[in-house]
């Protein structure tokens, strides 16, 4: 059995630098234009991450510890923004080229949707969540939404209800749908020994940002390494909510293994 989601996540080493480091060099690698802040809580016990950001000059923010949607809103109301982007502290192997794939998507035909990603339908490895949605629509969901998972997810509002908002949505290009087989998040210890072994594998500092193709060409070879939290790939926090959310499914998630030869590897 997996075990419990994996605390204090953001300051795990990953080749020689915290998780958190190594995950906005590869998000400021991204050639679209944005603002980057790193949005926290206000309670003590991320005073190290606080700290970790202004070593590495990247703004830092806090808010609401439980209410992610409050605390984005009130961070955007704060950074006057046009648009916001979220991408979760869960995907600290998001490729660059994905980020510009979004943006640009939306761009492509300016104020066409009022919320776009890729994720609704998924199609890109697991850990590469990338959203986008004008700030007039994050108001609007912040001002509506009711639901505990509403508010813990920012956005499932807005998809969850595209007979009222326009959805846009990016697809895979470079591989068959790998949403419920490729798992490259960060959720469990399990996972983490994966993106462990990726960065170890794979980052150098000639080249630090690699791509998904490197990723998806490293698994294939070593199978060893994508077995390491294959038991846990299409595990998402949708099945908690599959009797409340109207466009997903039981097959857009797994439920937790629990048989007792997928037990957890030691950290």
């Amino acid at each position: 059995m997996a075990t419990p989601p994996l605390p204090g996540k953001a300051l795990l080493p990953l080749a020689g630098a915290p998780l958190l480091e190594r995950m906005v060099q590869r998000v400021l690698s991204a050639s679209s234009d944005f603002q980057l802040v790193v949005a926290t809580s206000t309670r003590q016990e991320d005073d190290a991450l606080r700290e970790l950001c202004r070593c590495i000059d990247v703004k830092c923010a806090g808010g609401h510890p439980t209410d992610l949607l409050d605390r984005v809103f009130h961070i955007a109301c704060d950074e006057r923004a046009d648009e916001v982007g979220l991408i979760p502290l869960s995907s600290p192997l998001i490729d660059p080229a994905t980020v510009d794939a979004v943006v640009q998507f939306s761009a492509r035909d300016d104020r066409a949707f009022d919320y776009v990603s890729n994720l609704h339908p998924a199609s890109y490895p697991a850990g590469n969540d990338v959203e986008l949605l004008p700030f007039a629509v994050l108001e609007t969901v912040w001002k509506e939404a009711r639901r505990e998972y509403e508010r813990t997810h920012i956005t499932p509002y807005c998809w969850d209800n595209p007979g009222r908002f326009r959805i846009g949505n990016v697809q895979w290009a470079d591989g068959p749908n790998g949403s419920m087989s490729h798992r490259w998040c960060l959720e469990f210890p399990e996972d983490y020994l994966f993106v462990r072994a990726v960065f170890d594998e794979l980052w150098s500092v000639r080249r630090p940002v690699f791509p998904l193709r490197d990723i998806l060409r490293l698994t294939m070879a070593r199978p060893d390494l994508s077995g390491i939290n294959s038991h846990l790939a299409g595990v998402n926090w949708y099945r908690h909510h599959l009797h409340e959310l109207k466009t997903i499914s039981e097959t857009d998630t797994r439920r937790l293994p629990s048989s007792p030869d997928q037990q957890i590897r030691a950290l």
